[in-house]
């Protein structure tokens, strides 16, 4: 149940970063065909095309806006696609690259780029550059350490890093005052930082299959936080805090160590739903949670 949950969740995010919008121009499938009308050619979609190199004469369409090359077999960023200076979305979600270079800081226009689904394992420090960036997509790499100026990126929305190496964020994460979505899951985190208590518009945090014992009672100050998804870690107790958040709608603590769940749960007016499988509860406890989230869909 709780994967359905989660890929309806993030459904929306993916559609806009993977599909061209024909309503909005021409939607062209080769550079020849996009070249008869290079002044207007704003969309190019390469998906599954099996490349292995950008394709010939790219860096001749400078109108486009959207290029997507997704599902090929891409092992560099090459100099055609960062020559292309008016793009605003650039989808390179699985293909084999094992680095982002410098000059994608050039790409000053992106405001989404999807770079999932690779080999990356460290991150330039140029991405501080892309001043318009609202989407980071880099799920399913190998990434270990994020660069400080990452904190730059304050136009950021979205930050999806579930599926990498990550033990830690640097400080500088608490900088981007526009997340909303910042997703952690399958990473190395044994601990909540206190710095993300201080991205005031999160409404969604994922930082499930992780190795976390505790959250800090400043959980609080996440007052937009709508969906809370910590199952399989290794929490034994809830501050009070958590209570304090008045528009959580979905919270999910499937196999962890809890026992009992704060006293004041019930303050949870929103909350929709509560996966808490997987737990030690007593019968006395699910009694009670049923009785004071009477309007909460409790999954045990």
């Amino acid at each position: 149940m709780f994967k359905y949950t989660a890929i309806a969740l993030l459904a929306s995010i993916f559609v806009y970063a993977q599909n061209p919008s024909p309503i909005k121009a021409m939607v062209y499938q080769s550079v020849p065909e996009a070249l008869t009308n290079k002044d207007n050619a704003t969309q190019l979609n390469f998906r599954d095309k099996g490349l292995f190199h950008a394709p010939q004469d790219l860096e001749k369409l400078q109108e486009l806006t959207f290029l997507n090359l997704m599902g090929n077999n891409l092992e560099t960023v090459e100099p055609a696609i960062l020559s292309l200076k008016k793009l605003e979305v650039l989808n390179l979600k699985l293909n084999n690259i094992k680095y982002l270079p410098e000059d994608i800081g050039n790409l000053k226009k992106l405001i989404r780029l999807d770079a999932s689904d690779n080999g990356l394992t460290l991150l330039p420090k140029t991405l501080s550059k892309l001043k318009q960036l609202q989407f980071l997509h880099l799920s399913y790499n190998s990434i270990t350490a994020l660069p400080a100026e990452i904190g730059n990126c304050k136009t950021l929305e979205v930050l999806q890093l579930d599926s990498n190496q990550l033990s830690f964020l640097p400080k500088e994460i608490s900088n981007l005052s526009n997340l909303k979505q910042l997703h952690l899951g399958h990473n190395q985190f044994n601990e909540f930082d206190g710095m993300w208590t201080q991205l005031k518009n999160l409404e969604e945090l994922n930082l499930e299959f992780n190795y976390l014992r505790g959250f800090p009672e400043e959980i609080s100050a996440l007052t937009k936080l709508k969906s809370l998804i910590i199952n399989n870690n290794e929490l034994a107790q809830l501050p009070n805090g958590i209570t304090k958040l008045a528009q959580l709608e979905l919270l999910s603590l499937s196999n962890n160590k809890l026992t009992t769940l704060p006293e004041n749960i019930g303050q949870l007016a929103n909350l929709k739903t509560l996966m808490i499988n997987g737990n030690p509860l007593t019968p006395a406890e699910k009694q009670r949670l049923k009785k004071v989230l009477p309007d909460c869909k409790i999954y045990f």
